[in-house]
């Protein structure tokens, strides 16, 4: 019998990464301008890595919220192809998008001191 997930941490390690990359990707390349000010707080990939489900936190309006979850909803095709390229999974897992309500803006800066301290070393 093959064991299929022969490293258990590797789901952690593609979510992480997938949030890197889909942050920047929605915060500096996408042209649409009815995205607004969104972060990517968190990603959850399914254990068959077919689904992944992405929270946004927003700033703005409700309105201005709603607009940009659809804007990054219509870019879908584009972050996934992105991702393919970026990442180099064999699978891509589908994108689902939902904004992150308990999250506030200020949320980035645990993300961000921890890669700080993941790039020094130790001593």
């Amino acid at each position: 019998m093959y064991a299929r997930n022969l490293d258990p941490y590797r789901n952690q390690r593609v979510s992480e990464l997938m949030r890197e990359e889909l942050d920047e990707l929605i915060g500096y390349e996408l042209t649409d301008p009815r995205v607004g000010n969104a972060t990517v707080t968190e990603v959850h990939v399914s254990p068959d890595y077919r689904h992944a489900h992405v929270r946004l936190s927003l700033a703005g309006t409700p309105e201005e919220q709603a607009s940009t979850v659809e804007a990054v909803e219509h870019a879908k095709q584009f972050l996934r192809h992105q991702l393919t390229e970026r990442l180099q999974l064999h699978h891509t897992p589908e994108l689902h998008f939902e904004a992150d309500l308990a999250a506030p803006l200020g949320a980035k800066a645990p993300q961000v001191l921890k890669r700080i301290r993941r790039g020094r070393p130790r001593e």
